[in-house]
């Protein structure tokens, strides 16, 4: 099977083509087949989404499986562990300023 996905513009947020639009849930992914390079130009041209590509993926039972490792990290969401993101300043630390 073939899925189309992108990027969306507004959020940047990884969207999958469903069939009658975009869906930020891979379960949601329609299969493109030999019309998915058609809908990429046409979605692409409404700007409706920033650079889609087609990939190829498998139907499974959990729904469609991209078939490169890329593909399912993107997939899966934002890859970023909340517990590692930079924290806040101290505001009592003071700063150096030389």
């Amino acid at each position: 099977m073939k899925l189309l996905t992108g990027n969306d513009l507004p959020t940047g947020d990884v969207v999958w083509w469903t069939g009658n639009g975009w869906s930020r849930h891979i379960e949601d992914a329609a299969d493109v087949g030999v019309a998915g390079e058609a809908i990429l130009q046409a979605e692409e041209g409404a700007r409706r989404v920033n650079v889609p590509y087609l990939i190829e993926a498998t139907l499974t039972d959990d729904g469609p499986r991209p078939a490169h490792i890329k593909d399912r990290i993107r997939a899966l969401g934002p890859t970023m562990r909340p517990d590692l993101t930079l924290k806040p300043a101290d505001p009592n630390a003071g700063s150096w300023v030389i």
